[in-house]
């Protein structure tokens, strides 16, 4: 990667750039645009969506942050609803009891997450420009430079205020950073194919393993199910190394004693799985976020949603500090709310994997009294479920703050009919407080007279029923402040802190 800037050709400047348009750089680009930030999206493949399904799950938490983008529910007449995870054989998650609008895994290949994020960026106007392969970036006081070689072979220079790197585990942008990715290989010669089955398994997500195999399987639900599986004795074979439906068969029967009767393969490949993830998310006017920071096993069905999750951390914050709402310092709260979380994905995906090849005693022992524990004391259980949902990530809070502060909030009902997740959908901080409410600090946001920042960056609403207590949700819908009683003092303070107003 070099830092040149030498091009036959230059564009006008954007606010953003989004380098990658896969799922978390089209949620961004979509998010941007639609808060009225100039955002182009620069992509090394040609204009067209992958029909390659490579994530297979959507997770409650993702569904709740494309529901307050109003893509939810079209979402998931795509796939299959899972309600249980089955790990080990033995351990049986149970995850229909989640407090979600959403209690349940969506099976849908990812390019149908893609085409709704397509088609939500480019109606806010997102500009796209494909065939777009970034070779050189440079920062200076001002911005970024963004050079790109076209498919013609010319070049070109794209500008911006900022740009954001969501181009995959092979990053341009993170390598002209020139951040490190440290990390291992934590598996490879990973086998894996969408197929038709002649005796299809109950309608889970499973993952078991032998001691010397372990695979995975989950339904599409259009008659395809997602197949992946390794075998120790052949754990050395290259990525390239030519690769079979028998060779997944032998591995899904050791695994689960049975091949399902596997048959027609839509597609079938081999590849190895890695766990990093980069120290510092944001370097300056560069940011990062998907695979481009971090990257680990498909246990869990993890990664895309961890990526969307990013997305929608980054993209308030970002049209903040470019409208002039926000001061920068905001971006680095990105880093410090987002790296652990990361962390935590790499860890527990990490775990199921490496507790799925167990193949000694002791390690054998240890997946038991962890599957025990699991799957007996409910609090352990109601963290995992919440891990590789989503729903249990929160961000730190400071010292002091109501207990409420840094989580997800609930999609609660309001007064005038709505949830919370559709008040989100206007981009806006969301003020919930109860009908009346005294302890206002500005008019309300319905108001033509309320002052201007108020009326932009914070929508008020009202709970249902006789709920006390005032709570301020951010625009990826996390708890910002909350209070109990009135307290007009701590909320102008909340309301300045957060949104200027």
């Amino acid at each position: 990667m070099n830092s040149s800037t030498d091009t036959t050709g230059t564009t006008p400047q954007a606010d953003v750039i989004v380098v990658g348009s896969g799922p978390t750089g089209l949620l961004l680009a979509g998010d941007l645009a639609a808060a009225g930030v100039q955002v182009t999206v620069l992509e090394k493949r040609p204009a067209k969506i992958s029909n390659l399904t490579r994530a297979f799950g959507v997770h409650a938490r993702t569904l709740e942050l494309l529901d307050a983008r109003g893509l939810a529910d079209e979402l998931v007449e795509t796939g299959q609803k899972i309600t249980e995870l089955r790990l080990f054989g033995s351990l049986s998650l149970d995850i229909s009891t989640m407090q979600s609008r959403f209690p349940f895994l969506l099976s849908t290949p990812q390019y149908e997450v893609e085409r709704l994020l397509h088609r939500r960026a480019t109606e806010h106007g997102a500009v796209f420009r494909h065939g777009a392969e970034v070779t050189g970036l440079r920062q200076h006081a001002e911005g970024v430079e963004v050079t790109v070689r076209r498919e013609d072979g010319s070049t070109a220079t794209h500008r911006a205020a900022y740009v954001v790197g969501a181009d995959g585990i092979r990053s341009a942008v993170r390598r002209a950073t020139g951040q490190p990715f440290p990390g291992h290989s934590v598996i490879s010669s990973i086998v894996l194919a969408d197929v038709r089955m002649k005796s299809e398994p109950d309608i889970t997500v499973a993952v078991n393993g032998s001691g010397e195999s372990f695979a995975f399987v989950i339904p599409f639900g259009d008659g395809y199910w997602r197949v992946g599986g390794w075998n120790r004795e052949r754990a050395d074979i290259p990525d390239d190394a030519p690769v079979s439906l028998d060779e997944l068969r032998g591995i899904t029967r050791r695994a689960f004693g049975s091949d399902f009767g596997m048959h027609d393969p839509r597609w079938i490949s081999r590849f190895h799985s890695d766990e990093r993830q980069v120290p510092q998310y944001r370097t300056g006017r560069v940011l990062l976020a998907g695979d481009a920071a971090h990257t680990h096993s498909p246990a869990g069905g993890q990664g895309m949603n961890t990526g969307l999750q990013d997305a929608a951390n980054l993209s308030w914050k970002l049209a903040a500090v470019l409208h002039g709402d926000s001061p920068e310092s905001l971006l680095d709260s990105y880093q410090s709310e987002r790296h652990p979380v990361g962390r935590a994905v790499v860890r527990s995906s990490g775990a199921i994997i490496r507790l799925s090849m167990a193949h000694n005693a002791a390690q054998h022992t240890l997946r038991s009294l962890l599957t025990h524990a699991v799957d007996r004391i409910r609090p352990i259980r109601t963290k995992a479920i919440g891990q590789i949902t989503g729903i249990g990530h929160a961000y730190a809070a400071p010292r002091g703050a109501h207990p409420l502060v840094g989580k997800r909030a609930a999609d609660v009902s309001l007064a005038d009919g709505s949830r919370l997740h559709e008040a989100l959908r206007s981009g806006r901080f969301v003020l919930i407080t109860p009908p009346a409410s005294p302890d206002l600090p500005t008019a309300p946001a319905h108001d033509p007279a309320a002052p201007a920042p108020f009326n932009d960056r914070v929508m008020e609403a009202h709970w249902a029923g006789d709920r006390s207590g005032t709570l301020l949700v951010r625009p990826d819908g996390h708890v910002a402040w909350a209070s109990d009683k009135p307290d007009p003092s701590a909320l102008r303070q909340a309301l300045a802190r957060w949104t200027g107003a």
